[in-house]
């Protein structure tokens, strides 16, 4: 299984007539192409509910790029004096990276009046982005092949020889698995382990034995988990596992006892992207009530909009971890060159 790259949208005749029909003059002017850039995980709500919505709500047709934050980075940085993504949906740490490098364009309850409907802490750097909705990560497991996981320790049990799968560090669900080894190889609580970065790699480097491989490419991985080739593929989220366990596949999310981690899953304007006004309605939409109720439903995610009752989509009893992005940021190259040179074969 490949994740998808690129997605084009077909016009549909009678949707596109009346989403047309109902759009600001000021839209209809425009073209009505947008170009977004998200991650590949979220091809299949993107299709089911996203699309479709921004067809009928705001007449606009969707092209979305899926793949890594890190790789929307290098999109927006190479194109700079000419970018053709409007709206790029990525990590918080990437989002920081972003902003130095001055590629993203403010939002304000002006053009985005949605903005203040979301939660205290989702719009950051004074609007250069907002999280619209906070999936959960813990480690997903073959429930046919084992009964849960309570601990981030189980990564470590013996009987798991080479039955892991663990993320890249360039991919953001890495960080979690790197910070649960901080925490285990510490001893200390998650607030102060996560800045323990020498026991988190001397904690990894005790779960070699257990790895079959580490990834970049999440849907290649989680096949292998479906398949039962692994057991457990470690700092996987709730928009991705959950979903495909309704389906029927013989996956589940656990919760970790020492926590779990908030994906950061942020929304922003590209500095100079084209149809400025309709990239901002459709990011206004992203923050809707509506659409973050059907999003955080579908992919069991915190919604950023107050407006929406998160209900039961979060486990309860259990930490919600979240870490210092500024430190991840400072550092993440760094850490990248060393786990990849640990899980080097």
């Amino acid at each position: 299984m490949t994740s998808l790259t690129r997605r084009t949208l077909l016009k549909g005749s009678a949707a596109a007539a009346v989403g047309t029909l109902a759009m600001p003059a000021i839209l209809r002017a425009q073209s009505a192409e947008l170009v977004i850039g998200c991650a590949g995980s979220h091809t299949a709500w993107m299709e089911e509910i996203v699309v479709p919505h921004m067809k009928e709500v705001i007449g606009a047709d969707i092209l979305f790029e899926g793949t890594k934050s890190s790789v929307n980075l290098e999109k927006m940085s190479s194109n700079r004096d000419r970018p053709y993504l409007s709206v790029v949906q990525m990590d918080d740490p990437v989002m920081i990276q972003a902003v130095e490098e001055d590629l993203l364009a403010p939002m304000d309850a002006t053009s985005v009046p949605n903005l203040t409907d979301l939660r205290d802490g989702t719009v950051h750097m004074d609007g250069m982005w907002a999280n619209y909705v906070q999936p959960w990560a813990g480690v997903a497991y073959n429930s046919s092949m084992r009964d849960g996981v309570t601990s981030w320790g189980d990564l470590w049990a013996p009987e798991s020889k080479g039955r892991v799968i663990i993320p890249s560090l360039q991919n953001t669900e890495g960080m979690w698995t790197l910070f649960a080894a901080a925490m285990l190889g510490s001893g200390k609580p998650f607030s102060e382990a996560q800045y323990e970065i020498d026991a988190a790699f001397a904690k990894l480097e005790e779960l070699k034995p257990n790895v079959l491989t580490t990834y970049s490419v999440m849907s290649q991985a989680f096949n292998l988990l479906e398949q039962g080739e692994i057991t457990m593929l470690a700092g996987n989220f709730s928009s991705y596992t959950l979903p495909r366990k309704a389906e029927g596949v013989p996956v589940d999310l656990a919760a970790p006892s020492e926590g779990i981690f908030a994906m950061p899953s942020g929304i922003c304007l590209v500095k100079g992207g084209p149809n400025t006004e309709l990239a901002a309605a459709y990011v206004n939409e992203m923050l809707g009530a509506g659409l973050q109720k059907e999003i955080a439903t579908f992919a069991s995610s915190v919604p950023a909009n107050t407006k929406v009752d998160a209900g039961d989509l979060v486990p309860s009893g259990v930490p919600i971890l979240s870490p210092d992005w500024s430190f991840v940021a400072a550092n993440r190259q760094a850490w990248i060159e060393r786990f990849d040179k640990l899980m080097a074969v």
